[in-house]
Parts: C-alpha cells; structure tokens; sequence
C-alpha cells in the first residue's frame, strides 16, 4: 500500500522530512479493530511537533496522521458496531500507525460513522478537533452540551480561528453559552463570527478592556488554546470567582499556582485528546459515542465542518506543505488532502 511517513527527524524544508513509501498491507483486524482504507486526512498541529527535529532513526518508517475518513473494508471477530462498507471518521490512537497510509488499523471505540452531509474531506477535518474542545467543555469542565444552565454565562476562548478553537466556538453556543473568541487578523475575525462567536477581541492587546467596552467584567469560562504561559495572569484575573479553565498546550515552564486562581477556587482542566486510547481507560467506548453524535448534531445543521482549505492528493509534497502552513501559525480552520495518486 502507499503511504507517506519518516525515517529520520528533519525541519519540513528538507525533501526526506516525509516520504512517499510503499508498505506491507496490515494484518487482518482483530480483537475490536477495524481496517479502514483511508479516503481523506487532516493535518493537527501534533503532526509537525512529532516531527520535528530531533535525534533518532525510524525502522520501520513512523507513520504520522491523526485525522482521517474513509470506509470499513474488514472487521475484527469482537467488533459490534461497524460492517464491511461503513463510511466513518476517527482520530485514531497516538501509539499505533496514524492515517497517512492506505489502509489503517483503529479501534472501532474511538471512531464515529462520518456525517452523510459532509464528503470526505469534510468530514476528515473534525475529529481530533471536535474530540478535544467537546472532552474538554463538557467531560473534564463541569458544562453541559445541552443544558440551560450555560444561558447567561461567558466563555473566553484564546485562539478562535484554529482547529479546537473552531469547534470550541460551535459547542460553546449550542451549549448556550455567550461565546467572546480572540483572532487577530480580519480574515480570522470572519472566520470566528462564521463559526458562531458572539464576539472578537484581539488577543494581541490586553483583554480586560476590550471585554469591558462589551460590558464584560469577568467570564465564566475560559478555553487557552494558544499559550498557557502568556496567557496566564490575564485569564486568573478575568475569571469570575469559581469558575473554569481548560488548557490543552503544555506550559513553557512551571505555572505559578496561586493568587488568583487560588483565591478564587479557579478550576484548572487539562485535556490530552489522546489520553483514553494511550491509557486503554475504562471508557475509551465514550469517544465512538461523541463522534455519533456530533455527527448527529453536523447532519442536523448545528454544527459545521472546519475545512478550510484542501491541498489537493495525499502524498508526501502535499503533506509537508500542509506542515508547513501550520508552522507558520496563520492557519485558519483545517487542511486536508483527499484521495491518493
């Protein structure tokens, strides 16, 4: 099968960073797995941190992607949930071979059946992104999808235009929430708006007083999909007493734990997207069951893909340009890549 992958840790700028290789098909799925032939992926930001520079060789090559759909051709004898010729989308496991392959082995516990509105492409786009801002909101924070009690409450997101935050914007007004987003150029501004933000601020200017010219004092909530550092202070004092963080980016060095957050019983959320199938935990089954039904929520027009640009065919060159264009930090929404050569 083809397939796009590493032997070595290089910067996106050398030809080798990612190559196109030709690999052994996978064994035939067992236990609860599933074998997926791969019709479209998405690139995350945790791809070009995987592969970024380092020391160290891969034999094997390592095969990256997190991000994928494509159609069920074989099922493993525990398999309950999917049949040969299902349509579905995943994220996939950060332990095993990612999607940037033909053909992939995943456990059907972390993949949804994909949204029969959306193609491919679409669908590719959503799944690590949706996971991690609806783990976050309503699984590690204590909200709820579909509650009232979010009506009337604040939710601050830094880093609107990117993946989570694109979908963090759509969960947080569903969920009732009046959602302020942070973008810094016009076009990441309309992209927010489109996305559902009641409104924008510049994260590049302090934020308490743009909040107060909207009449905000303080906020509910509070999602840093950004940079936990630089963030930090600003966001302990906007929050409102007892209320909530979440925070998906590994700080640059040790957080000082206190006042305010302290002083305020501030709750502090960590989300790891890829937590549940690193650990093998209890209940990895509850990402298949938010996939449905986010899928659900897409088909009924409440929500929308994030695909924002597709780059053409998966193969190595469009892979390291997708890499690229997420390493220049401007990307807005998600990239993806349909279909093989």
């Amino acid at each position: 099968m083809k397939a796009i992958g590493l032997t070595r840790y290089l910067a996106i700028d050398d030809p080798d960073a990612l190559l196109d290789l030709t690999l052994p098909v996978p064994a035939a799925p067992q236990g609860q797995d599933l074998l997926i032939q791969v019709q479209a992926v998405s690139v995350n930001p945790v791809d070009t941190k995987l592969r970024a520079p380092k020391t160290g060789e891969e034999n094997p090559p390592r095969i990256l992607g997190f991000d994928a759909a494509g159609t069920v051709v074989a099922v493993g004898p525990e398999v309950s949930a999917f049949e040969v010729g299902d349509e579905v989308y995943y994220a996939g496991d950060v332990t095993r071979p990612g999607c940037n392959a033909q053909l992939q082995l995943v456990d059907e516990r972390l993949v949804g059946r994909k949204p029969t509105t959306l193609d491919f492409a679409e669908a590719a786009a959503l799944p690590l992104t949706t996971l991690t801002a609806w783990e976050l909101l309503f699984q590690r924070m204590p909200f709820q999808l579909d509650g009232r009690r979010n009506v009337g409450k604040t939710l601050l997101i830094i880093g609107g235009a990117g993946g989570v935050g694109s979908m963090a914007i759509q969960l947080g007004r569903h969920a009732g929430f009046t959602v302020v987003a942070t973008a810094s150029r016009p076009q990441s501004v309309s992209w927010c708006e489109q996305m559902g933000a009641a409104h924008v601020i510049d994260h590049r200017q302090p934020l308490a007083a743009q909040l107060q010219a909207l009449g905000i004092n303080s906020v509910d909530a509070a999602l840093n999909l950004a940079n936990t550092d630089l963030y930090w202070q600003q966001l302990g004092e906007l929050l409102a007493p007892q209320g909530h963080v979440g925070l998906i980016v590994e700080p640059a060095g040790a957080l000082r734990i206190g006042d305010p957050y302290k002083a305020k019983c501030i709750g502090i959320h960590w989300e790891f997207m890829f937590a549940r199938a690193r650990f093998r935990t209890a209940d990895m089954i509850e990402q298949h069951r938010i996939l449905t039904r986010a899928a659900s929520l897409i088909d009924a027009g409440e929500l929308r893909t994030t695909l924002s640009e597709r780059l053409g065919t998966i193969n190595a060159e469009h892979l390291r340009q997708a890499h690229r264009q997420l390493e220049a930090g401007s990307t807005i929404g998600k990239l993806a890549l349909e279909g093989w050569d």
